[in-house]
């Protein structure tokens, strides 16, 4: 039978959509997993830059969209209409497609031609790929946020010298019961426990959100072992002081879990300053 490599291991995981998913894969190398879903998605009812994105596709005004997220890309559909007039109205245009999911939300749409964004899937590899588009100076750059505004990508356009029309079509909430989350916020605070696993950076900016007392949070978080999803969560976590000890590439789940399997316990000892059984 294969080693436990988390055994005896306390892991807290603040995954929400996919938590069930990483849970599991967790729990399969032997970590004993706290779930404290840290964001939801949350739809906005209504995107008056939306509606200026159609209608400015309508008049053939938009030279770029960038479409960051495969969720994003279905509700910025969502939002510009029903039946095939989102299809042809994104058809009109140079799309750039930040990874594999807007990639496969475009093909549900029927959507072809987009230029695919290679990993890590960050706003500067989205940046090389405008590079190589000839997106004339003074041209419109429309950008699906993906729950909060990205000022990198947006900076970049901008110092490109395009216009940019950004186009909020969900935002990331905290759960509806943030009481898991203020729990490992604590948790961590204290040192109760060895492993954090963050697989969004949005999942930083709430914790935070949620810890009594965001300085000892911070201590505590360097203490453990922190895992993240790729660059972006990466940034995120040194914006508040902490260097990530693990970073998964390719910036996926699957991958971030074996990193963290096959490194953390020599990693919690280590902080430690003795050896793990």
């Amino acid at each position: 039978m294969a080693a436990k490599l988390l055994a005896g291991l306390r892991v807290v995981s603040f995954e929400a959509r996919r938590a069930d998913e990483l849970a599991t894969m967790l729990a399969r190398h032997g970590a004993e997993v706290v779930r404290a879903p840290a964001l939801r998605e949350e739809r906005l009812a209504a995107s008056p830059e939306a509606l200026e994105l159609a209608r400015r596709l309508e008049a053939g005004e938009v030279d770029l969209v960038v479409l960051l997220t495969g969720v994003g890309t279905r509700a910025l559909a969502a939002a510009l209409g029903a039946g095939p007039r989102p299809g042809a109205l994104l058809a009109r245009t140079r799309i750039v497609a930040r990874g594999p999911k807007p990639l496969a939300a475009l093909r549900e749409l029927g959507i072809a031609g987009a230029h695919p964004v290679p990993e890590p899937f960050t706003w500067r590899q989205v940046l090389e790929v405008v590079d190589g588009l000839g997106v004339p100076r003074g041209g419109l750059a429309a950008v699906q946020e993906y729950g909060a505004p990205v000022p990198g990508l947006v900076d970049g356009l901008v110092h490109r010298g395009l216009r940019v029309l950004s186009v909020p079509v969900y935002r990331w909430a905290l759960p509806e019961d943030p009481r898991p989350l203020a729990a490992a916020a604590a948790a961590l605070a204290r040192g109760a426990a060895d492993v954090a696993v963050f697989t969004n950076a949005a999942q930083v900016e709430h914790l935070f959100r949620a810890a009594a007392d965001p300085e000892a949070l911070r201590r505590g978080v360097a203490r453990a072992v922190v895992a993240s999803v790729g660059p972006v969560c990466s940034e995120a976590l040194e914006a508040h002081g902490i260097a990530p000890d693990l970073e998964a590439s390719p910036p996926k789940m699957g991958p971030l879990v074996a990193l963290v399997a096959a490194r953390a316990r020599d990693l919690v000892a280590a902080k430690r300053g003795a050896s793990l059984p």
